[in-house]
């Protein structure tokens, strides 16, 4: 039984955790589950399907804004975080700004449409390169979602078993974006310099985004809970010492 004096606030014995348990939680926070990847992605499918059958650029736009919008006032009225669905806006307003500088540099409107997914690609890079970079100096990013919840940030990499998870964890979780950018980067490329056509660029990226972005997704999610069901290891909390009580 735990006892309490004062004002002092009732300490209560925790669940041990595991690390396996923090990650996968992490993890579904990061990519909302199936709601969250339908809410990232369905306004770029929106914009893409709409150009290709209309070749009207500014109704692709409205009506990728209108759809992230929708799913916006669904999350408000559910009472729901909004993080994914404000993500998806996010993105169509880099996008246009894109779009934007790919008319102030003349290109033609397939090739606006074409700048529309730069962002995309260029994101995806960066952080893959964060990511294996950090995998490289022994710090692999997976193992900072551990540390959100231990007490310490950094106490997890004393642990060599944790760190050679986490490494194992951070190449699963970079791999759907380091493929999509090998396979949308020289598609990109391709139309931008005019060696295929801006709107077979388009739809190539749009199929390679949507179609083939979600299995990835999907099987490394997979791979990740196969990892993750294999062990148990206990995440180490740190305690803050109480600071000595001054001296007059």
């Amino acid at each position: 039984m735990t006892e309490t004096s004062g004002d002092a606030v009732p300490r209560h014995d925790a669940a041990v955790e595991t690390v396996e348990a923090v990650v996968r939680r992490q993890m579904a926070q990061s990519l909302g589950g199936r709601r969250g990847m339908i809410e990232a992605g369905v306004p770029g499918f929106g914009f893409t399907i709409c150009w290709l059958l209309t070749k009207d650029l500014r109704l692709s736009l409205i009506l990728a804004g209108s759809v992230a919008v929708v799913m916006l006032a669904i999350r408000l009225v559910q009472r729901s975080t909004v993080q994914y669905v404000v993500n998806a806006i996010v993105g169509i307003g880099i996008g246009w700004l894109f779009i934007r500088w790919a008319a102030s540099t003349g290109g033609s409107e397939s090739e606006q449409a074409l700048a529309f997914f730069l962002p995309g690609i260029l994101w995806s890079g960066v952080y893959t390169v964060v990511m294996v970079c950090s995998i490289v100096i022994g710090w692999p990013f997976i193992g900072f979602m551990v540390g959100s919840v231990s007490g310490d940030p950094t106490a997890w990499h004393e642990d060599k078993q944790i760190v050679r998870l986490c490494s194992r964890l951070t190449w699963l979780f970079l791999a759907p974006g380091a493929i999509g950018v090998a396979l949308q980067g020289p598609v990109y490329l391709l139309g931008h310099a005019g060696a295929i056509h801006a709107d077979t660029a388009v739809a190539v990226i749009g199929v390679l985004r949507l179609g083939l972005g979600w299995v990835l997704r999907i099987a490394s999610w997979g791979a990740m809970v196969w990892l993750l069901a294999r062990n148990a290891t206990p995440v180490e909390r740190r305690e803050v010492p109480d600071c000595p009580p001054r001296g007059p």
